[in-house]
C-alpha cells in the first residue's frame, strides 16, 4: 500500500513536471533576427548638386503638416490605427527628414480597440505657439475630435484634451494671439449630393484647450458648388500681406484630387475662390505617360527664414493604372505668388521627380534617407525599437521584448480580429521594388501555430510567409487573405528544425518569396499578383506594412 502510494505520486510529479514543461515550450516566443529592408524606385531617379528627389517621404506618409520654428522644421503624418501614432519628423533643409517621435506613444491617449486600420488617426496638424506645440486631430470611431501639447516635439506629448465638436480634418490658424481651428463637416443645410460638405471656422482658447464663441461654415461645397464639388478637406489657413488664405484639398482622395485656394479680408470671409484653381493636380494629365505620379492633393504651405514659400502634399505613385501598394506619400515642391494668389504647380505639369533644393543649408545627411533609394538593416541590438516601428492598435501589454539581438514576440491576437491586437511589429514599405528579409526560430507546437513575415493593408487583406505547423508537421507556408475570401495556402513545403531566412521581394506588380535553411535558398511556390495589397482592391487609406509576425492556437 505505503509502495503503491509512493509509485503514485512519483508518477504524478513526472505528469506535473511534463505538463509544466509543455506550457513552457507552449508560451515560448517567436525569435527574429537581423530584419533587412532594400528599396528601388522604378523610375530610377538620382539627386544631382543642388537638387532632390520626390517623394521627400516615400511610402505610406500622407496628410502632411509642416511647421517652422526658427531653423527648425517639424512634419507630422496620418497613422490610422497603427500603433504608435503620428509620426513627428526635423528637418533644417525640408529635404533630408529624421523622425524624432510619434505624438501617440502611450496606449492610454488613444483607445483603437475595434477600429478598422483605416480608422483612427486622420489628417493631424502641428503648430506652434509662445514656446509650446499643438496638435489637433480626429480619431475616427475613437473620440472625436481633439488637442495634444507638447513643449518638445520630440515629446512626450500630453494626453487628448476632447473639443467636442463634429466633423474632420481640423487645423489651427494663429492670428497673433489669437487662433481658430477650421475643419470640415457636413454643410449648414441638408447635403445636396454624395460628398457635398463644408467648411467652418472657430475661435479657440489655447490657454483653456477649449472653443469659444459660434462656429462659422465659411465655404459650403467648394470653388463652385453649381458643379457639385466633393469632398473638401484638409483645410489650412495663412495670413499674408492684406489677405486671409483659405486652402484645402477637392475632389477625392483618388485620381481626380486636387487643392483649391480661396482668400478674403477677414477670418470669417466672405470667401473668394482664385479662377486659377486648382493650384496643384495631376488629374488632367494622360495616365499613360511614364512613371506617373497621381492623387496629389492635401497640401500645407510654410514660409522658410528666408522668405520662399514651400508646400508638402501627398501624391502617389502607381505600378499600373489606379494600382499603388505603398500607399500615399509626402512630396515638396516650391510655392509661387502672383498677383496675390499661390501655385503649387501650373496647369497640365507634371510633379518633377527631381527639382532644385530649397535656397537653405544643405546640411548633414541623415544615417537613414527616407525619400530616394535606401536600404538599412535592424539587429535589434537597442534597448528600443527604432521609432518608425509600428503595430496594429495600441496594446494593453508588451507583445514584444528585445534580447541579445534579437525580437521575441508573444502570440497576440490572430490577423482578422479587430477587437484585439496582432503581435506584428512592422516597417512601412516605402518601395515599389523592395527585398524584406528576416530569420525567424520558432517551434510550432499546434496545427495552426505561425511565425514568419507578414505585409499587411488591413485585417483581411494580407500576405503571411513563415513557418507553422499543417497535420502535425513543421512546414514553410505562404497564405494569402482578401476581404470577402478567406486565408488561401498558395504553397507550402516540409521544414527541418532551425532558423530560416525568409524573404519578402516586391517587383511592381508581383510578389515573390524565398527562404534559406542549411545552407539552400529555395523559391516557394510561383509568383503573387500584388494587386491584392494595392488600395484599390483592399480600400482604405493605408500602405503596406511589412514585418515580423506571430500567432499561436
Amino acid at each position: 500500500m505505503v509502495m503503491s502510494l509512493r509509485v503514485a505520486l512519483k508518477k504524478s510529479f513526472v505528469l506535473m513536471a511534463l505538463m509544466s514543461s509543455a506550457a513552457v515550450a507552449q508560451s515560448e516566443p517567436a525569435r527574429f533576427t537581423h530584419f533587412t529592408y532594400d528599396g528601388h524606385a522604378p523610375e530610377g531617379s538620382r539627386a544631382g548638386p543642388g537638387s532632390y528627389v520626390n517623394p521627400i517621404l516615400a511610402g505610406y506618409h500622407p496628410d502632411p503638416s509642416i511647421v517652422r520654428v526658427g531653423v527648425d522644421y517639424y512634419l507630422i503624418n496620418s497613422s490610422f490605427a497603427h500603433f504608435p501614432g503620428i509620426p513627428v519628423f526635423h528637418s533644417t533643409n525640408l529635404v533630408d527628414w529624421v523622425q524624432i517621435g510619434n505624438a501617440i506613444d502611450r496606449p492610454s491617449q488613444l483607445n483603437m480597440v475595434g477600429r478598422k486600420v483605416s480608422e483612427g488617426v486622420f489628417a493631424p496638424d502641428i503648430s506652434y505657439h509662445d514656446g509650446l506645440f499643438y496638435i489637433v486631430n480626429t480619431c475616427v470611431g475613437c473620440g472625436g475630435n481633439f488637442v495634444i501639447t507638447a513643449h518638445n516635439p520630440a515629446g512626450p506629448w500630453s494626453d487628448p484634451v476632447w473639443l467636442g465638436f463634429d466633423g474632420i480634418d481640423p487645423s489651427i490658424f494663429w492670428d497673433g494671439d489669437k487662433a481658430y481651428i477650421v475643419h470640415n463637416d457636413v454643410p449648414r443645410e441638408a447635403p445636396l449630393y454624395e460628398g457635398h460638405r463644408a467648411i467652418w471656422l472657430q475661435e479657440f482658447d489655447p490657454k483653456a484647450l477649449k472653443m469659444t464663441g459660434p462656429r462659422t461654415q465659411i465655404i459650403n461645397g467648394g470653388v463652385d458648388i453649381s458643379t457639385k464639388p466633393i469632398w473638401i478637406e484638409g483645410p489650412h489657413m495663412l495670413r499674408r500681406g492684406a489677405f486671409y488664405y483659405l486652402y484645402a484639398a477637392e475632389g477625392g482622395t483618388a485620381e481626380n484630387h486636387s487643392e483649391v485656394v480661396f482668400r478674403a479680408s477677414a477670418p470669417i470671409g466672405p470667401f473668394q475662390p482664385f479662377a486659377g484653381n486648382p493650384i496643384l493636380t495631376q488629374r488632367d494629365l494622360d495616365p499613360a505617360r511614364p512613371h506617373p505620379v497621381t492623387s496629389s492633393g492635401h497640401a500645407m504651405m510654410v514660409q522658410t527664414q528666408k522668405g520662399d514659400w514651400w508646400s508638402v502634399f501627398l501624391a502617389t505613385r502607381p505600378y499600373s493604372p489606379g494600382l499603388y501598394n505603398i500607399g500615399r506619400e509626402t512630396f515638396l515642391l516650391p510655392v509661387t505668388w502672383k498677383g496675390d494668389w499661390p501655385t503649387i504647380l501650373g496647369h497640365g505639369k507634371t510633379i518633377p521627380l527631381v527639382a532644385p533644393r530649397p535656397d537653405l543649408p544643405a546640411g548633414a545627411k541623415p544615417s537613414l534617407p527616407l525619400g530616394g533609394d535606401f536600404a538599412y538593416i535592424d539587429d535589434f541590438r537597442g534597448t528600443h525599437l527604432s521609432k518608425a516601428w509600428v503595430g496594429l492598435r495600441n496594446p494593453s501589454k508588451p507583445l514584444y521584448r528585445l534580447e541579445k539581438g534579437a525580437l521575441l514576440l508573444s502570440s497576440g491576437a490572430p490577423l482578422g480580429d479587430k477587437n484585439g491586437v496582432p503581435a506584428l511589429i512592422a516597417r512601412r514599405q516605402q518601395h515599389q521594388n523592395a527585398t524584406v528579409s528576416v530569420t525567424v526560430s520558432f517551434a510550432p507546437r499546434k496545427d495552426g501555430d505561425r511565425a514568419g513575415l507578414v505585409a499587411l493593408q488591413n485585417d483581411e487583406d494580407y500576405v503571411f510567409f513563415g513557418v507553422t505547423r499543417v497535420e502535425g508537421k513543421r512546414k514553410i507556408a505562404l497564405f494569402t487573405r482578401e476581404a470577402g475570401h478567406g486565408e488561401t495556402l498558395v504553397a507550402s513545403a516540409p521544414l527541418p528544425t532551425g532558423p530560416v531566412r525568409l524573404t519578402f521581394l516586391s517587383e511592381g506588380a508581383q510578389l515573390g518569396f524565398r527562404y534559406a535553411t542549411g545552407g539552400r535558398t529555395v523559391k516557394l511556390g510561383a509568383t503573387v499578383d500584388a494587386a491584392l495589397l494595392s488600395t484599390q482592391k483592399a480600400g482604405g487609406f493605408v500602405g503596406t506594412i511589412v514585418g515580423p509576425y506571430t500567432h499561436s492556437q
